[in-house]
């Protein structure tokens, strides 16, 4: 088991014997330094806050990655783009290579990929929505004066901004996971937590995702409750819609199409146990599961060990998320392996309308 691996299974509990005890409260003393560290930082940075001269919409999580925030984000922006808005994204590109403010289709002189030059959540909104600008960039304030000057948004969406503290927001989304909402209740590196459970309060409306997955949200109500009364609670769910050959991505395949087949998943995610879930949830059988670390960028040496693999099971075909596609690239795998991707959209499924009106209320005039 790697280090990464360890340190995953120390901060989620799974480990208890009594070297890993030592760690735990080694790693708890750092979280409370960190603790301390970070309610300075958000004390000063809310002193310093500024006014963007457009509507701010931000949408972002308590916890490390996982909770389902980009297709949220996805859907807004296409809901506003919908309704007449002229909405931009900011994003600071997670795990990008290249600095790159701009979308770019595919390999562009030279210059790499669309993922790594914007990194695979951006460059999978910027697939997917078409024309809505997709402003990659860590100043975000120097991002919105962008989509502003060159795109005329009159209306932002800040993905990952929950911990955006010095801009001043017009509506704050946070998105839980159904799966594991608030981790151990441990922060960082202790556990999972960005922030205090507390921070919460800022939030106006909280969307728990996946409830697919974890139908049982009351605990998760009862704690929002306790913390912020006031927030509006939505639930929502990762709905497969559709698949796709990795080799033609704009012929759009039925999700039968695998029904009883037995397949081989690849994902290099935050929560794969979720995709695995949500797979055989479609009636397909899952006979290997490779599971990367999160953003990982798939080399050739991985799909021969993958291939090798899939050859030794039997197994001719292999389902991937739409994240992992983009860090694939067509032509890693051989002929004889039939690569297919999952689209998946989010679905607000209490009050839907009530949570695109509050949306609306905000950007639409």
């Amino acid at each position: 088991m790697g280090l990464k691996a360890y340190y995953l299974d120390i901060v989620t509990d799974k480990r208890n014997d009594c070297f890993a005890s030592f760690v735990k409260f080694f790693l708890f003393c750092l979280s409370l330094i960190y603790g301390l560290a970070l309610s300075i930082v958000i004390i000063c940075n809310r002193l310093l806050r500024y006014r963007l001269s457009c509507k701010v919409i931000s949408v972002g999580n308590i916890t490390w990655g996982g909770t389902g925030k980009t297709p949220l984000v996805e859907a807004i922006a296409r809901y506003l783009k919908q309704e007449g808005c002229k909405v931009a994204i900011l994003t600071r590109g997670y795990k990008r290579k290249k600095e790159s403010d701009e979308r770019r289709w595919a390999r562009d002189e030279g210059r790499g990929t669309m993922d790594e030059m914007m990194g695979d959540e951006a460059a999978m909104l910027a697939k997917n929505l078409g024309d809505v600008p997709v402003i990659v960039d860590a100043d975000r304030k120097r991002a919105a004066e962008k989509a502003m000057k060159e795109h005329h948004a009159t209306a932002v969406i800040l993905d990952d901004g929950f911990q955006q503290w010095r801009i001043k927001k017009d509506l704050e989304i946070v998105a839980i996971d159904a799966m594991c909402p608030f981790g151990n209740g441990h922060m960082i590196p202790r556990g999972i937590l960005r922030e205090p459970l507390s921070s919460l309060k800022r939030a106006d409306i909280v969307v728990i995702t996946k409830t697919n997955l974890n139908p049982d949200t009351r605990k998760i109500k009862d704690v929002l409750r306790l913390i912020n009364p006031g927030a509006v609670v939505f639930e929502s769910i990762h709905a497969p819609i559709s698949l796709y050959d990795l080799a033609q991505p704009q012929a759009l395949l039925n999700l039968d199409l695998l029904k009883d087949k037995t397949v081989a998943l690849v994902s290099g995610i935050a929560s794969p146990e979720s995709f695995e879930k949500l797979v055989k949830g479609l009636g397909i059988n899952v006979g290997l599961s490779f599971q990367f670390s999160d953003h990982h960028r798939y080399t050739p040496e991985d799909s021969k060990n993958i291939e090798a693999q899939l050859q030794a099971a039997a197994i001719d075909t292999i389902l991937t998320t739409e994240k992992d596609a983009l860090r694939m690239g067509q032509g890693i795998f051989s002929s004889s392996s039939k690569v297919y991707v999952v689209k998946i959209e989010v679905q607000v499924t209490d009050n839907e309308e009530e949570f695109f009106n509050r949306i609306r209320r905000v950007c639409v005039s």
